[in-house]
């Protein structure tokens, strides 16, 4: 469960100039095959990723998220021209950090449910960049992991101000659509915020039943336990949250309260 809302293909505004920091460039590594039989170099890809702005000194935040908008629309195109998504899940495998950084970026952009383990696995990276990619990549996929008329529906309830309302609407959204797993995770939020937290974390484990990899509904069951004083319950929900997402904010300090205040009160 979360509250937070993509904005479309800005995945990486914000982040630390030195993680956008471009490495030496090295070495070609070896060719992937699409099945079209295009030969492409990975070394296309991190040349693609490498050649998206840095912040100056002397822009304001505006400024550089306007030159960064447009690198995004660039790499998209370059990055769309050679690969597909079958070929950026394999280069989520490579041994070159800023192809692994490329091919999470890109997979956010055009990614499908398909790619949603693969890039899950991202979460463990060894790059926190990666990591971030892949977080923001996976929230893209799973806001548009339905028709293409489910999506705009769910966008539009997601904007509906009276949680009550949204509520109603994403119920009958959820008729229509009954596997979209976003559905009922942003219904959740709407019941987390109505405080109706049986029903909210009662959504949050059935989009985990649909989508495994949801570390946001995981992370919400948990927040909907810890409010109705379900301790254990809560516990083992964050400790999955945090399986899924190691690099979730709160989540390792929230499993160690719970684990003190447990072990005392067995004391």
């Amino acid at each position: 469960m979360s509250h937070r809302i993509l904005i479309a293909g800005l995945l990486i505004v914000g982040l630390p100039s030195a993680l956008l920091a471009r490495s030496e460039y090295v070495n070609r590594e070896p060719f992937c095959v699409q099945p079209k039989g295009a030969t492409v170099g990975m070394a296309y890809l991190v040349e693609f990723f490498r050649a998206l702005p840095e912040p100056t000194d002397d822009e304001t935040p505006d400024e550089f998220g306007a030159r960064l908008e447009k690198g995004l629309v660039t790499f998209r195109e370059q990055m769309q021209k050679r690969y597909n998504e079958a070929t950026l899940q394999r280069l989520l495998e490579s041994n070159e950090r800023d192809a692994r950084r490329g091919a999470a970026l890109g997979l956010g952009m055009i990614g499908t449910m398909k790619a949603n383990a693969d890039l899950a696995a991202r979460l463990r990276d060894g790059d926190p960049l990666v990591r971030r990619l892949a977080a923001d990549g996976l929230w893209s996929i799973w806001y548009r992991a339905d028709s293409e008329e489910n999506n705009k529906e769910l966008q539009k309830l997601i904007a509906v101000r009276d949680p009550k309302k949204a509520i109603s609407g994403l119920t009958d959204l959820i008729k229509k659509a009954p596997t979209f797993a976003e559905a009922y995770n942003q219904r959740a939020i709407k019941y987390y915020q109505t405080q109706e937290l049986d029903k909210s974390a009662a959504d949050c484990e059935k989009v985990l039943q649909l989508n495994p990899h949801h570390f946001g509904a995981a992370s919400g069951m948990a927040q909907c336990f810890l409010n109705l004083r379900m301790f254990p319950e809560a516990l083992k929900a964050y400790r999955l949250a945090y399986k899924l997402n190691p690099s979730m904010a709160g989540v390792e300090e929230a499993i160690r309260m719970l684990e003190n205040a447990l072990k005392d009160g067995k004391k």
